[in-house]
């Protein structure tokens, strides 16, 4: 379950097919993605920084640490917003959104930078250093 009680599924169902498709379609997204970081909320920058909100597995926001209820809220809002987008762009692409949602937690994950949070594929959070983050396996290359 995600912070909107929102049941994920067995994450050992995912199709490798629906992967690589969802990867690629995200990867093309990517050349969008600094243009959108740069107009980031700036509460949502400033909890991100400070290790209170972090990159799920789940292609979801998640919580490092307790957060407060102002935290909770923004990281819901946010995840209410992503779960809609993975959900128009599963179904063009005829995949889960459960799947699709993975894919992007692994592109997600990839593009944190050293001093943000992220899950590790062992479920634990760690803080993104020089290194590569901790993927699963089953994130395309």
């Amino acid at each position: 379950m995600t912070a909107l009680g929102i049941a994920l599924g067995d994450r050992t169902k995912h199709r490798p097919a629906a992967l690589v498709a969802g990867g690629l379609v995200l990867a093309a997204l990517a050349i969008a993605a600094p243009a959108s970081a740069q107009s980031r909320d700036p509460a949502y920058a400033a909890a991100r920084a400070a290790g209170q909100v972090g990159e799920g597995t789940d292609g979801y926001l998640g919580f490092p640490v307790p957060p407060s209820a102002d935290i909770r809220h923004m990281a819901e809002d946010i995840n209410i917003k992503r779960r809609a987008i993975y959900a128009d762009k599963a179904e063009a692409q005829k995949a889960t959104i459960d799947d699709y949602a993975f894919t992007s937690g692994c592109i997600a994950i990839k593009r944190t930078v050293p001093g943000e949070r992220y899950e590790g594929p062992d479920g634990k959070w760690y803080t993104r250093t020089g290194a590569p983050p901790l993927l699963d396996g089953r994130c395309p290359g």
